[in-house]
């Protein structure tokens, strides 16, 4: 079993951003994965319903002490670390896949590639080639979940 953390905008997500989110969870919960998300809304809640909706697990690794409601979320841990939890999220994700893009997103994209945890962007940041990035960038969502399966 995979655990795959999806990440991208929370309140600024677009609606093509968590409809996205929502089909690509679906997709990898469907190849056995298990979805890890920040546990707020946007992208992260968009995850969460669709690995719901598709009869798998979604664990929120939350910014705050209060378990809170989560929505659709499986499990929820509280951390207490604010930002910081972004890198606790990348270290436990055998893979990431990036739907959008925030300041948020942007930091779990760079802690993946510092950390050489295989990501995949979908609609994210595109980044200067110049800065060795290894990510491939997906046109679509089912191009994004075969490209990041065939890096884990």
């Amino acid at each position: 079993m995979k655990y795959v953390a999806i990440s991208g905008p929370g309140e600024g997500a677009s609606s093509d951003d968590r409809s996205r989110a929502y089909e690509a969870a679906g997709q990898l919960v469907s190849h056995g994965c298990v979805i890890l998300t920040g546990g707020l809304g946007g992208v992260m809640a968009a995850a969460a319903a669709g690995a719901k909706a598709a009869g798998g697990t979604s664990i929120a690794i939350l910014p705050g002490l209060d378990r809170g409601s989560t929505g659709d979320h499986t499990f929820t841990i509280p951390t207490g670390l604010g930002e910081l939890r972004n890198g606790l999220l990348i270290r436990a994700a055998d893979g990431v896949l990036i739907v959008g893009g925030s300041w948020g997103t942007l930091s779990e994209y760079a802690f993946s590639e510092r950390t050489e945890v295989p990501v995949v962007t979908l609609g994210g940041w595109v980044m200067d080639p110049r800065a060795e990035v290894t990510a491939p960038a997906a046109a679509t969502v089912g191009e994004a979940v075969d490209a990041l399966l065939g890096l884990i």
